[in-house]
């Protein structure tokens, strides 16, 4: 199932087929794809080069680790995200390794590798679902990350299903909505659209 983004305005086809279903096929990713997608992430531009990406990543394969990467997912997130057949989660090194110092960009640099890294799943076929819904303390215990590296997000990750299961029907089928660019964009000053828009 396809759900593309009704655009304004033009933009490429991989951003407008990018959406985040909540329902996958049973099919398995292979892992030289999966390699890919971490290709994609790895060549995401970052301030000074400091790539502060981690990625952690469970495969329904292996039953233990994808049931462990599961548990470290909100409750309302787990009821879905169980059907994906590929579950990462996401996390930011927080201080530059060079001098220590902090880098107050490493969330926007993990931001932009996890983009790329759906991006290209969705050129090949897949779809991923970002999710805000962790625990946070959970998964810095489970998988033992360093004090200067925060967890920050996980992403369900699978070819699209080919029915929907009837308790999603109603998400998954919801017109796609964001703000109108006025909202976000300005020249002026806060609040005052741009010129551009007039």
């Amino acid at each position: 199932m396809e759900k593309p983004a009704p655009a304004d305005h033009p933009i490429q086809d991989l951003l407008a087929r990018r959406w985040s279903p909540r329902s996958f096929a049973d099919e398995a990713v292979p892992g030289k794809i999966l390699l890919s997608l971490f290709e994609a992430a790895r060549w995401a531009p970052s301030s000074f080069n400091e790539q502060p990406w981690f990625f952690l990543i469970a495969v329904k394969e292996d039953r233990e680790a994808f049931e462990r990467m599961l548990s470290c997912l909100v409750p309302g997130n787990q009821a879905w995200a169980k059907g994906a057949p590929v579950l990462m989660l996401t996390a930011a090194r927080l201080a530059f390794e060079r001098d220590a110092k902090p880098n107050r960009h490493a969330f926007h640099d993990v931001g932009l590798a996890a983009m790329s890294l759906v991006i290209e799943a969705t050129a090949r076929g897949l779809f991923a679902h970002q999710m805000a819904g962790i625990e946070a303390e959970k998964i810095r215990a489970s998988y033992g990350l360093p004090d200067d590296v925060d967890p920050a997000t996980a992403i369900a990750l699978g070819y699209p299903a080919d029915a929907i299961p009837e308790d999603m029907t109603e998400r998954e089928l919801a017109p796609r909505s964001r703000k109108a660019l006025e909202d976000f964009i300005f020249t002026e000053g806060w609040g005052k659209p741009a010129s551009l828009l007039r």
